[in-house]
């Protein structure tokens, strides 16, 4: 039969009634991409219903099989068409004479042109035989099929032999479809057939096969899919259609209607679309508030959410049932249960395919394991409860909700839920109109689009009085703070809202030399994306130099500046003080979490006259402070409401100097003088170990060398130094009177 060139890979798949010319295709594949994965997959499944497929080489006829072979043949051999036809109706008896003409015809021009090529007759006969064998071991369920309309399927993976090929060619001509899988290239199937006339290179592709893949992994997948299959019940009448219906227009495309997206009913057709940038700054603020209008206008149901998707809420976890699993498909069946709706059966067998999908996908992930899988799994769950009713509420066939996430996925649950929702009949739309902004979400059917320009927006316009748009001339400034304010060295006032504190290791000396520096001019200083890296001093000063109390006094006194919060007497925080917030400290740290939102809400909650980053970057920094268990008997004794009643109930003036305080320029100081035998209270070591947290200096000067702050200390986190020998009962004089004249006379002097 007739080889012949295809247009299309899925030619493979006609029947030889319908095809152009009654004819097969030989080709073999060495270059790779999603087409050529799906036409494997397919003819994979192909060959082994209706022919052969090979994984590794063909087996050499073995003593048996030649044994077997003689005794039933004879090792009698015949350079004729007809003795070789006699001959096959007799080794495969189930063939017909046309099947055995063909196949004999096919051998017989093989031979000869290795007779051509020099062989002997005896190299004919051996290669005659093994043929045969071949034919009767490895292609019998093929060589009784030749002739129909679906014609046999033969697939191959490897690097091919001589005489495979030979075999091969032979089936190819008595009309077998073949394909030829080469992951490493096409060179060596070149050396025995340099022209390319046996078989044809499939020139699509994109790319080469990539490392590992083989048919033992596609057969594994094929069988995963069967097995979800069967988690999935029945299955759903209605498909996704993601974004091939798009055209790259963007917002403008949400909005086209569902019923003039595509006219398949067995289809929803839904997009998963990330933005990045904006077309017009000027504008682009205005359009979101018209394309939410619309959508509204439309009867259209959305979600927006702002940020990160705020994480489930112990009450939306304790509300899915599960129980104890052994394995991964007893939990996704059980935890399926879950996904109960009561906008009909189609939307949620949907719903149920999607959970088991993207949970299977995750499962493959580094490091994975059952119980991560199942947090995972109730993630989903919750988020989908907290947003069904917003997204499907009485969903009919074919409404298409819109989920609107401005800023991007900032963890692996938030992409997860996304992936979720862009199978079922929604539109996913990802807004990252910042360019800075970050994604971790990843996935083969998300459409990006690209903008050029940039803009921070932190609140999506739902109303006319959300809209602040920005002239020319504002817009120019910004880019211009781009310009100087990055990587220059240069910063613009409160340009950072986020700090991490890095405890500097110093001598006793240069104390004096880094207090009063901005701190972008200290050792170690950084900013990482938006979080600049704070050197900061937390160190206790013991004992005074030389026994000389009054140099040690002016000393100390040329470090309270303006910004120094200075105490003098221990304890200063107590247990017994009055603390409003101490009675509900329980609500506010619950299951190893801080209740931030919970927090704010609060009528005790004393900070809400604060700008939103200070009371973010306080909050921060005392969930850290729990989470680091500086504090002994953190999570031991109750130490942890401790910690949060003293944090949220600190003196105005420290409260103040945390407000004022800029990332990039002169830290807030702590200076705490004990000069009895007092010991500092529990209180006093949470807000020394706070404020080193939230970026300020917080030296302890302890003139008797006694043990103070350290012993609520769970480890070693503060630099001492020995200054001198130890002096008691001294009384601290005031220490900010006439401070700027000793300074300034000590500057004038100093040699």
């Amino acid at each position: 039969m007739k080889h012949k060139a295809l247009q299309r890979l899925d030619e493979y798949f006609t029947e030889l009634n319908s095809r152009r010319e009654k004819c097969v295709f030989f080709y073999r594949i060495f270059s790779y991409d999603e087409e050529v994965r799906n036409f494997i997959i397919r003819y994979y499944e192909e060959a082994r219903r209706t022919g052969v497929v090979i994984e590794g080489k063909i087996p050499n006829p073995d003593e048996k099989n030649l044994a077997y072979y003689n005794e039933m043949m004879g090792m009698e051999f015949h350079m004729d068409v007809r003795w070789m036809q006699a001959s096959l109706k007799r080794w495969l008896p189930r063939m017909t004479d046309y099947q055995c003409q063909v196949v004999a015809e096919a051998v017989y021009d093989v031979l000869i042109a290795m007779h051509r090529e020099g062989k002997t007759e005896n190299m004919l006969k051996n290669a005659y035989i093994k043929f045969m064998c071949w034919l009767y071991y490895k292609f019998e369920r093929v060589t009784n099929r030749l002739g129909e309309s679906k014609i046999p399927k033969i697939l191959y993976e490897g690097n091919i032999s001589n005489y495979e090929l030979k075999l091969i060619s032979i089936l190819a001509h008595a009309g077998c479809d073949v394909v030829l899988l080469e992951y490493q290239g096409d060179s060596e199937y070149l050396k025995l057939d340099p022209k390319s006339e046996i078989s044809l290179p499939y020139e699509g592709g994109q790319k080469g096969f990539p490392e590992g893949f083989h048919l033992a992994g596609i057969r594994k997948e094929m069988e995963e899919q069967q097995n979800l299959q069967r988690l999935y019940g029945p299955s759903p009448q209605i498909h996704p259609c993601t974004n091939a219906w798009l055209e790259g227009r963007g917002l403008e495309e949400i909005l086209k209607p569902a019923q003039t997206r595509g006219a398949e009913k067995e289809f929803f057709y839904n997009a998963f679309m990330r933005i990045i940038g904006v077309p017009d700054k000027l504008t682009y603020l205005n359009e979101l508030y018209q394309f939410q209008h619309e959508l509204k206008t439309a009867g259209r149901k959305f979600v927006i959410v702002e940020g990160e998707i705020m994480a489930p809420s112990m009450e939306e976890i304790n509300a899915i049932r599960r129980n104890n699993y052994k394995n991964r498909d007893q939990m996704l069946m059980d935890l399926s249960a879950n996904i109960r709706i009561a906008e009909g059966e189609q939307l949620q067998r949907l719903m149920i395919k999607s959970f088991i999908d993207v949970l299977a996908e995750a499962e493959k992930e580094p490091g994975m394991n059952l119980n991560k899988l199942m947090n995972k799994a109730v993630y989903l769950l919750c988020w989908m409860k907290r947003y069904e009713g917003a997204l499907f509420a009485g969903w009919k066939y074919p409404q298409i909700s819109c989920f609107i996430h401005l800023g991007g996925c900032k963890n692996e649950n938030e992409a997860m839920f996304l992936k979720f929702l862009s199978a079922l009949p929604v539109d996913v739309l990802i807004l990252m109109p910042d360019l800075n902004d970050t994604c971790c979400l990843q996935d083969k059917w998300l459409y990006e689009k690209h903008e050029t320009e940039s803009l921070v927006v932190s609140k999506f316009p739902r109303e006319n009085t959300d809209i602040q748009m920005g002239t020319a001339a504002y817009h120019a400034e910004r880019e211009l703070d781009t310009l100087m304010y990055q990587d220059s060295g240069v910063y613009r006032n409160q340009q950072y809202s986020q700090a991490v504190s890095v405890t500097l290791q110093t001598i006793y000396e240069e104390i004096e030399i880094l207090w009063d520096q901005e701190l972008k001019y200290r050792p170690n200083f950084s900013i990482t994306g938006d979080v600049v890296n704070i050197p900061v001093i937390f160190a206790k000063v013991s004992g005074v130099k030389e026994g000389k109390t009054a140099q040690y006094w002016e000393q100390i006194r040329t470090l309270v500046t303006e910004d120094t919060y200075l105490v003098t007497k221990a304890p200063f925080l107590s247990g017994t003080d009055e603390n409003p917030v101490k009675p509900y400290v329980t609500e506010f740290y619950k299951n190893g979490r801080l209740m931030k939102e919970t927090i704010k809400r609060h009528r005790a909650y004393q900070y809400g006259y604060l700008r939103e980053e200070v009371q973010n970057h306080i909050l921060d920094k005392l969930d850290l402070l729990i989470q680091q268990k500086t504090i002994e008997g953190t999570f031991q004794n109750g130490t942890e409401y401790t910690i949060v009643a003293t944090v949220l109930n600190l003196p105005k003036e420290i409260l103040r100097l945390i407000q004022k305080f800029d990332f990039t320029k002169k830290n807030p100081k702590l200076i705490y003088i004990n000069t009895k035998e007092q010991m500092i209270s529990l209180e006093d070591s949470i807000l020394a170990a706070f404020l080193n947290l939230a970026g300020f200096d917080v030296v302890f000067f302890v003139p008797t060398g006694y043990q103070n702050v350290e012993t609520h200390f769970r480890k070693n986190v503060l630099i001492e130094h020995q200054a001198g020998e130890y002096v008691y009962d001294l009384t601290v004089p005031d220490l900010r009177s006439s401070n700027t004249f000793q300074s300034w006379r000590k500057k004038m002097f100093r040699r």
